[in-house]
């Protein structure tokens, strides 16, 4: 199956991205804290400035409705209110079900290598903290490993998520991209722009150079150095890497292998360029899990471009990639 690039959604209620010296347009820039990571959008264009921070301030928003709805760490949130109705039909709100949906077509596509029911496997492994107030957030009656994707039983026609059995969903995975995506709406009137959610990039237009943007690619052991660099515009550019997040003792990082509830060890980063940050950030998880190999084959299957530093820092690219380099 080929996934999609994303789908239209109702209204809200560690990598480089520069221009070459000596800007040609001015430029707004903006951080907020969201999703445990610091998000900065710069803006391109004559307006930049004076609109700049109207424009900012919609985008952002945007995270805080999909942080509000998607959060694992938030006892109140729509999933979380969703993961304690097990075993009976619950109608959602459009954007919760989207996100959700498309999270299960990427487990179909990956085999299982991406799972959103991995949230009890998470919170085991430590990662369990509100980063806000840094209260443990407790899951329940579910246990690690004992579900899978395949026990959310969507409903389109009526809107309804079914659960069936007790399970705990971690959407981190795709929500940030998700959040990604519908901030950068709200800036496609510029010249151009960057969304820059730790590490998670969509640039849209011409950098203040007026050329695409250029984005380098972290080395996994050397945070000073770049393992590659490409040039963008209108695409999304995702990065997830074992020197992101520590959990409990004996787990090397946060992403986890949902059939084994370890760490991944096949790869130390990967690099996804897709027309979306959701399908970038969902099938880098993906492919981080199944390794050089096979997570290559998926991304070439899916029509995405990727590089993979395995766990001997040897370099696996797509078939296509060197046309995005810089």
């Amino acid at each position: 199956m080929v996934l999609p690039a994303g789908r239209a959604l109702v209204s809200p209620s560690s990598a480089g991205v520069g221009a070459a010296p000596g800007t040609a347009e001015p430029i707004f820039h903006a951080t907020e804290v969201f999703m445990d990571t610091l998000v900065a959008i710069d803006i391109v264009g004559r307006d930049s400035e004076r609109q700049g921070a109207v424009a900012a301030a919609r985008a952002y928003g945007w995270f805080r409705e999909v942080e509000a709805r998607c959060s694992r760490f938030d006892a109140g949130s729509e999933l979380m209110q969703l993961c304690a109705s097990t075993g009976q039909p619950m109608p959602v709100s459009p954007l919760l079900y989207e996100v959700l949906d498309f999270a299960i077509a990427v487990a179909r596509a990956s085999g299982g290598a991406f799972d959103p029911t991995i949230g009890a496997t998470m919170r085991a492994a430590g990662f369990n903290r509100n980063y806000q107030t840094g209260l443990a957030i407790e899951g329940g009656g579910a246990r690690p490993g004992e579900a899978s994707y395949r026990d959310v039983h969507m409903d389109r026609g009526r809107r309804m998520v079914a659960l069936g059995q007790p399970l705990t969903l971690d959407l981190g995975a795709v929500a940030k991209g998700l959040a990604i995506d519908l901030a950068a709406r709200e800036l496609e009137g510029f010249a151009g722009f960057a969304i820059n959610a730790g590490g998670d990039i969509l640039a849209g237009g011409l950098n203040a150079s007026a050329e695409p943007w250029r984005i380098g690619i972290r080395h996994p052991r050397n945070p000073r150095a770049l393992v590659d660099s490409v040039r963008v515009s209108g695409a999304a550019v995702c990065t997830s890497g074992d020197y992101e997040r520590a959990g409990a003792a004996g787990v090397a990082h946060h992403i986890l292998d949902p059939k084994t509830g370890r760490s991944s060890a096949r790869a130390m980063s990967v690099t996804t360029i897709a027309p979306s940050a959701m399908l970038a950030d969902a099938l880098g998880t993906a492919a981080f899990v199944l390794g050089p190999e096979a997570g290559i084959a998926l991304l070439e299957a899916q029509g995405i471009d990727g590089l993979i530093v395995d766990e001997g820092l040897a370099i696996h690219t797509t078939k296509s990639f060197a046309r995005h380099r810089a």
